[in-house]
């Protein structure tokens, strides 16, 4: 029979992992087994006998690596995959550069209404991306945009942002005017984090303004920088609510604008959610891999640093 005692260290030890039970629990079935069942459906295709009609003509059948060849082959999704690539390009060094920007002046001694101006910048950040894809998608629309009655008030040339190569613009100004704020909070607060005495030390150097800002602030917010530069990665690779939203205002954007459009068409607009499983899974794959190897390549040079 054990001890009091024993039993006692026992519960303190088993303790962490019974409360890890319920969190557990939840990932294994909203998460582990979606994923799990969607590689399941990407392995396997429907087959059709004759004309599909009658019972037994449609029969799932085991398909192996085809629908990913399929996938791999099919120029809508790569061609969505570089819409998205050029898309990225505009977004994450505008959007990162506007917060780090944002968050060295909030840190300043000199700001005024830091407050009133955090929450301004990080506001809309809560407004759902649907809903600012909407309200910017109208005040891109030459008919009913208030922009473009004071441009031919002012006999100023009208263009039209949801046609053509402006389109890139128009979606990535969405994107960087909803993500802005809150990279700036994470660069912010780790700003916030930095010891007083550090600026201090530099000030009696003689350091001004902004050699503090680019030789002290920034160096010391590279983590943070890195984790904001992670999220944007990530975010763009599923770009899916700005462009989908836009749709039906412009022809410009086909229904596999995005690949992630090219996956909601094919599994809902086409039925074949086999195909529309292994292209998931691929976005899947290739998001996990450019994180891995980003985050990789960025503790090999932090690792590097400490060792200078």
């Amino acid at each position: 029979m054990k001890s009091p005692a024993r039993r006692g260290s026992y519960g303190v030890r088993s303790a962490p992992y019974v409360f890890l039970v319920p969190a557990t629990v939840l990932f294994l079935l909203f998460f582990t087994l979606p994923i799990g069942y969607a590689v399941w459906l990407s392995l396997r295709k429907v087959r059709v006998s004759g004309l599909g009609l009658g019972s037994g003509a449609r029969e799932e059948v085991w398909a192996g690596l085809e629908n990913y060849t399929g996938a791999l082959s099919d120029s809508e999704l790569l061609n969505g995959a570089l819409r998205v690539l050029g898309y990225g390009c505009v977004v994450v060094p505008v959007m990162l550069g506007l917060a780090l920007l944002f968050a060295l002046m909030l840190d300043s001694e000199k700001v005024r209404l830091a407050s009133f101006t955090r929450l301004a910048i990080f506001l809309p950040y809560a407004v759902p991306g649907v809903v600012a894809a909407l309200l910017w998608g109208f005040l891109y629309l030459p008919d009913v945009s208030p922009f473009y009655f004071v441009l031919d008030a002012l006999g100023l040339p009208q263009p039209d942002l949801l046609d053509g190569g402006p389109l890139y613009l128009a979606l990535s100004n969405i994107a960087v005017w909803g993500g802005t704020g809150f990279n700036m909070i994470v660069i912010y607060t780790a700003l916030r984090a930095v010891p007083a005495e550090v600026y201090e030390a530099a000030k009696l150097d003689g350091a001004g303004p902004l050699q503090i800002a680019l030789r002290i602030k920034i160096p010391m917010v590279a983590p943070s920088l890195v984790l904001t530069f992670f999220f944007s990665i990530i975010a763009t690779l599923q770009v899916f609510n700005e462009p989908t939203t836009l749709k039906p205002l412009t022809n410009s954007v086909s229904t596999t604008w995005s690949p992630l459009m090219k996956v909601y068409q094919d599994a809902f607009g086409k039925g074949d959610i086999h195909a529309a499983a292994a292209q998931a899974t691929l976005i899947a794959l290739a998001t996990l891999v450019l994180s891995f190897g980003f985050l990789r390549a960025a503790n090999r040079r932090n690792r590097q640093e400490a060792v200078r």
